[in-house]
């Protein structure tokens, strides 16, 4: 081994925002107004919801075999393409033995299941393009092994919103052991009306732009994208400092309220990084909009953080993209820490009225920018059954 220094090395990242880091950017650091997040009617008929489609025609798949088809790949092969070149500079470097595969996904092929379940219900048969394979939670894993040529170890992590944070934590550790050199880690998600039909059964679904932290404040929006890092232990732009993992068990779906858990994630992330809250520059909120998650991670930021550290929730902007979450707020991170001359931050967009019962923390107005480049952040994810994920990110 070469050192405990975990770097990610390169970025491919697709969501509501764009696709690409220059799209993706561009539209992050717009000040003049949101993008991304935009109303649709096609998902679920009769229901007009506000909702982080990733817009535009995705890679083809046909060179693979019909198991390993379905729009969470296609999503994950936009990202992989950006960070191609690089990954096969690692398989040729390394081997491809040496390279590994850890991504984190919720839905996986549960789309093309919805479909495929409708033709039956109709016709009695089942699509010729479909396999019950697509649905399986390792799918994505085995996707980008078949699509990469990389041989080492492959798996998919599913634990809902925390799953892509997760798998980068899991990757490093893989690397930490010495087991293997170079890993592709991250995740994706795909739109589907299983998702978007689950949050609505438990009232947690905003029609409009969902709106982080507000006292009007009432659900979330869902949304979709992929991120994907080459993750090695040579340097490059951005370091994974340290991660923290806890497991609340509070409940199935809601939060603990006093955001324990949270807090400890938090607390071993920094200690692993080396860090104090203080060395923090900015913070990446898991901030759903809802009012559970909301009250609780403002409390356990407060706690763990203080409240002068500039803090925003990028989900009005990509949607809730759930077990790729991790992943793509982990590539807003990146971005702003990457090529941002201007120490742009990501902004909070809401309607800029807090609620009085929660901690007043520093919300990143559209348009700020830092004193100096980002040289500590911090990305929350929180999920359902208390497992939460906390991801610090250093220069490289």
């Amino acid at each position: 081994m070469k050192g405990d220094a975990i770097f990610l090395n390169d970025l491919g990242l697709v969501c509501a925002l764009g696709q690409g880091t220059a799209a993706v950017r561009e539209a992050l650091f717009r000040d003049d107004a949101p993008g991304g997040v935009a109303m649709n009617e096609t998902l679920l008929p009769g229901h007009r919801l506000a909702l982080g489609a990733v817009s535009g025609p995705l890679p083809s798949l046909d060179h693979h075999p019909v198991p390993l088809h379905g729009r969470n790949n296609a999503l994950l092969r936009a990202a992989y393409l950006q960070i191609q070149g690089q990954v096969r500079q690692a398989i040729e470097r390394y081997g491809p033995s040496r390279v590994a595969v850890v991504v984190g996904t919720s839905t996986s092929g549960i789309g093309e299941a919805e479909q495929a379940m409708a033709m039956w219900r109709r016709q009695g048969r089942w699509p010729e393009g479909f396999h019950y394979v697509q649905q399986e939670i390792g799918a994505p894993s085995r996707f980008l092994a078949a699509e990469s040529g990389a041989r080492g170890p492959a798996w998919t992590i599913s634990t809902a919103c925390s799953s892509s944070a997760k798998a980068m934590a899991s990757a490093a550790r893989l690397l930490r052991t010495g087991l293997v050199d170079a890993v592709i880690t991250g995740g994706a998600d795909s739109l589907c009306q299983f998702t978007v039909r689950g949050f609505m059964a438990l009232e947690s679904v905003a029609s409009e732009r969902c709106n982080p932290f507000s006292a009007h404040r009432h659900g979330i929006n869902i949304g979709e994208g992929a991120a994907l890092f080459l993750m090695t232990r040579e340097p490059g732009p951005v370091r994974l400092a340290g991660w923290g993992e806890t497991s609340d068990a509070h409940h199935v779906s809601a939060p603990e309220p006093e955001g324990h858990g949270a807090i400890a994630a938090i607390g071993h992330a920094l200690a692993r990084a080396g860090l104090t809250a203080a060395d923090i520059d900015y913070v990446n909120l898991h901030g759903t909009a809802t009012p559970q998650n909301d009250a609780m991670e403002s409390r356990a930021v407060s706690t763990a953080l203080g409240t002068d550290v500039p803090v925003s929730s990028t989900k009005p902007l990509t949607g809730h993209t759930l077990g790729a979450a991790g992943a793509v707020e982990a590539g807003l991170c990146w971005l702003a820490m990457v090529d941002n001359p201007g120490h742009r931050l990501p902004p909070h967009w809401w309607d800029g009225e807090p609620d009085p019962a929660l901690p007043a923390l520093a919300f990143v107005p559209p348009g700020a920018t830092a004193a100096r480049p980002l040289r500590h952040v911090l990305s929350q994810s929180f999920a359902f059954g208390g497992s939460n994920a906390v991801l610090v990110f250093g220069e490289g």
